[in-house]
């Protein structure tokens, strides 16, 4: 695993690189991102409907196949988000 890589785990999506507690906070839900390329992400979902939880996410990320404003693909399961693919 290379040190991008190693950043990325146990990291909550959207969190600042450098924030010294990139973690989960205590009283948040959170969903796993599985494979793909944020793999090991946790996604804060909280305050989130059954509908929107259902309905899944596009997520921004540089490190997809379409590189910088590139997005992955993750569908919506409970607390486990599995990785579809990527979009512009």
């Amino acid at each position: 695993m290379d040190r991008d890589e190693e950043l990325l785990r146990g990291r909550v999506y959207g969190t600042d690189h450098d924030d010294p507690n990139p973690g989960p906070r205590p009283g948040r839900d959170y969903a796993e991102l599985v494979g793909g390329p944020l793999d090991g992400l946790l996604l804060d979902i909280t305050g989130w409907t059954a509908d929107e939880i259902q309905t899944g996410v596009a997520l921004m990320t540089e490190l997809g196949q379409f590189g910088p404003g590139g997005r992955a693909l993750y569908p919506g399961e409970r607390g486990r988000w599995d990785w579809s693919g990527d979009t512009p």
